[in-house]
Parts: structure tokens; C-alpha cells; sequence
């Protein structure tokens, strides 16, 4: 039996040729979990049942309109739910994940948007995040401070 033809690998950019398998050996599969440094399934990660009601609700409330696009005076569908405020940064503010789920701590958010706005807060990190909000805190009640920009609404 003839074998296949050899196909470009996946990679963004890359353009080995390989032969049984979609990947080059400078670009191998990593699986999701492993590449994210997450163990367990999506119950052991906090994600079982109880987050598939609450994410529903979430959606219903909000009208399936993601909310940071609605911000901005646009309309656009919602599949996702985001924590306004991350469970890194809550955690470090609140010293505990209690309330972190809190549908006032949820909003609709299309997979854009969502992965743009975990992104962002990844290179801010907990910390910077946190002096963020403070000074947002800050403003609003009238204080010195900075707008903490579009990370959190």
C-alpha cells in the first residue's frame, strides 16, 4: 500500500513537510492540560456541575450578549462566562476563593474577547492587577488614582 503524501506541519509559520502526523519534531502536540500546567478534570479544577448552572444562568441574565463588548456600545453574542475579577487576583485580595463564583463576579463574554482579556491579565499578573484595582477604588471614591483600564467591568 502506497503511503501518503507528506502534508506541511501545523505549526503557525512552519512549513516542514511530515508524514504521519500533523506536527514536526520542533512542534510536537502538547496536550491542553499539560501545555496550561492543569491537572484533574473539569469537576477537580472547580468546573463540574454546579459551574455549568451557575454559567447558564450567567448566560440567561446577561441575554447571551457579551458584556464587555455591551460596554463599549456594541452588540455581540456570548458563549462564555468570565470572572470580572480572576481567582488569582480575588484570591490575593480576599485571602480566600469564597464568593470568587458570585454571579456579580460573572459576566457573559464572547471567546474573543474572553481570550483577550485572560491574556491581558496574565501579563499583569495578581499583583499588578491588584495595585490596579486599588487605585480604581481609589478614584472612585474621590482619592488619587488611575483608571484600572479594560481588564475588569
Amino acid at each position: 500500500m502506497p503511503k501518503a503524501a507528506k502534508r506541511p506541519c501545523t505549526w503557525p509559520g512552519c512549513g516542514v513537510l511530515v508524514q504521519g502526523g500533523s506536527r514536526c519534531e520542533l512542534h510536537p502536540l502538547v496536550q491542553w492540560a499539560k501545555r496550561h500546567g492543569r491537572d484533574g478534570n473539569t469537576t477537580q479544577r472547580g468546573y463540574g456541575h454546579a459551574w455549568r448552572k451557575l454559567r447558564k444562568l450567567v448566560l440567561e441574565r446577561d441575554g447571551y450578549l457579551c458584556q464587555v463588548a455591551k460596554a463599549e456600545g456594541r452588540l455581540e453574542p456570548a458563549t462564555e462566562v468570565d470572572h470580572k475579577i480572576n481567582k488569582a487576583l480575588w484570591l490575593q485580595l480576599h485571602g480566600t476563593l469564597d464568593g470568587v463564583d458570585d454571579p456579580s463576579n460573572l459576566q457573559a463574554i464572547n471567546a474573543v474577547r474572553h481570550a483577550l482579556k485572560t491574556r491581558a491579565e496574565a501579563q499583569v499578573g495578581a499583583t499588578g492587577a491588584a495595585v490596579l484595582v486599588r487605585r480604581a477604588v481609589a478614584a472612585e471614591a474621590g482619592g488619587e488614582g488611575e483608571s484600572p483600564g479594560p481588564l475588569n467591568r
